[in-house]
């Protein structure tokens, strides 16, 4: 039985530059197909129009390509684009363009489904198939990239891991990704522009201190009181929220990179003053700033929007206390594009 075709983007620049001496060509030869997987996103071998016909027709022999597909494109009526992402072994996984007047932001997946189990998230009911590897991470990016230009006349300007899954949950190819992303051989984006939202897995969070990584973090909180983060988010029962305060002050000790938090207001949750003044108490430990975000309905009707008075209690008592709180407001809901939607209806 023939050896199954390898995917030839798991390969290392020297893993390939080896490859093709190897195979009694140049070291360079392996550097010319590494450019054209990475930074010119080649799809094909065909593609790769500077290298012989005889070296392609070798290449297809030994390896494949796992590109992803974009399976369906809905665009929003503030703009929003919603991609639907067909994966090599016909899975799928959605990723989002936001469009503002200064940015355009890629919110990418990491998982297919998700590894956590918080109850207000239309992914997290989705059972966990599989992680993505970093190609697959990757290749989401550059095809926001492109609708950037093609849509916006511009270049995606900022990337958030806050699609499908947890990413500290698939550590190891969400930063091979940010390293290819972030590479002068990929796509040459700065760090900076790149945030990691994480639900908070302290474990992981001082791993990402330890290995100096350059990004910003966000962390989905929606509770700094433990009963209610564990009713809302059940895993906070393994991680509850004194670990993960040590695990931020670790990560700010290292990095000197303040944190975002991000948090929703619901209804007879966490929408009273109680709760506000316990979020501001977490907030002193840490220098960070907070994102309120409205609330998008994944149809069980179990969570509902906090009235606008509950949400201006919190921004005032937040910003009486010199923390910086912005107040998002949703993006794609229409199109279930917004925050806590993604679940793969179009799939």
């Amino acid at each position: 039985m023939k050896n199954k075709k390898k995917d030839i983007r798991a390969l290392t620049k020297k893993q390939l530059q080896d490859f093709f001496v190897a195979e009694g060509d140049k070291s360079f030869r392996g550097s010319q197909v590494y450019e054209w997987l990475w930074n010119k996103g080649a799809h094909s071998f065909e593609a790769m129009t500077n290298i012989s016909k005889e070296t392609r027709k070798m290449l297809n022999e030994n390896f494949v390509i796992n590109h992803i597909r974009v399976d369906r494109m809905q665009r929003s009526s503030d703009g929003t684009i919603k991609n639907a992402v067909k994966l090599h072994d016909q899975l799928t996984v959605e990723s989002v363009l936001i469009p503002t007047a200064s940015r355009t932001t890629a919110c990418v997946s990491s998982q297919v489904g998700c590894s956590l189990d918080c109850q207000f998230c239309a992914t997290a009911k989705l059972k966990r198939m599989r992680n993505l590897n970093p190609d697959e991470i990757y290749d989401q990016v550059v095809a926001i990239d492109n609708e950037s230009r093609l849509y916006f006349d511009r270049p995606l300007s900022n990337i958030v891991f806050m699609g499908m899954g947890e990413p500290l949950m698939n550590y190891n190819n969400v930063m091979k990704a940010v390293e290819k992303i972030t590479s002068p051989e990929g796509l040459g984006m700065s760090p900076k522009r790149i945030t990691i939202s994480t639900s908070g897995v302290p474990k992981m969070i001082r791993k990402l201190a330890d290995d100096e990584a350059k990004i910003k973090l966000a962390v989905s909180l929606h509770s700094a009181i433990d009963e209610v983060r564990t009713k809302i988010m059940p895993f906070n029962e393994t991680f509850p929220l004194n670990d993960l305060r040590a695990a931020l002050e670790y990560w700010y000790s290292k990095t000197k990179s303040r944190i975002t938090y991000e948090y929703i207001v619901w209804k007879d949750i966490n929408d009273t003053l109680r709760d506000a003044e316990a979020l501001v108490r977490f907030c002193k430990y840490v220098p960070c700033k907070v994102n309120l975000i409205e609330y998008n309905p994944i149809d069980d009707g179990n969570f509902q929007q906090a009235s606008s008075q509950a949400t201006d209690m919190y921004q005032q008592m937040l910003e009486r206390n010199n923390i910086t709180v912005t107040v998002r407001r949703s993006r794609g809901k229409d199109i279930d594009a917004a925050c806590g939607q993604l679940a793969n209806k179009s799939a």
